[in-house]
């Protein structure tokens, strides 16, 4: 299961990872994003051990979002080193999430 992120673990769980780290931005009222959702659990599960999959609820932490710069969602944000190394906007296929690792 994704883990959920908030502006209180998203240092260390995101940060500070030694794995990549795959966060989707989203929101509950938001139909393209309940569309990627079964996706990025899918993605967590296959990833296990390899990479981190999380989740940003947008409305509850507006602060983050912010901080990233996420205009529209989903947004998916790779980040490799604390660093964000690519991001996909919008309703994409799945392959195209796994390209971005």
């Amino acid at each position: 299961m994704a883990t959920k992120l908030t502006g209180q673990n998203f240092d260390e769980q995101v940060l500070q990872s030694p794995l990549p780290v795959l966060v989707d931005f989203w929101a509950e009222w938001c139909g393209p994003c309940k569309m990627l959702g079964p996706v990025i659990e899918e993605l967590s599960a296959e990833l296990a051990g390899k990479a981190v999959v999380g989740k940003v609820n947008v409305d509850e932490e507006q602060q983050l979002a912010a901080r990233y710069g996420v205009m529209s969602i989903p947004t998916v944000v790779l980040f490799k080193n604390g660093q964000e190394a690519a991001r996909s906007v919008g309703l994409v296929p799945k392959q195209r999430l796994l390209s971005m690792l």
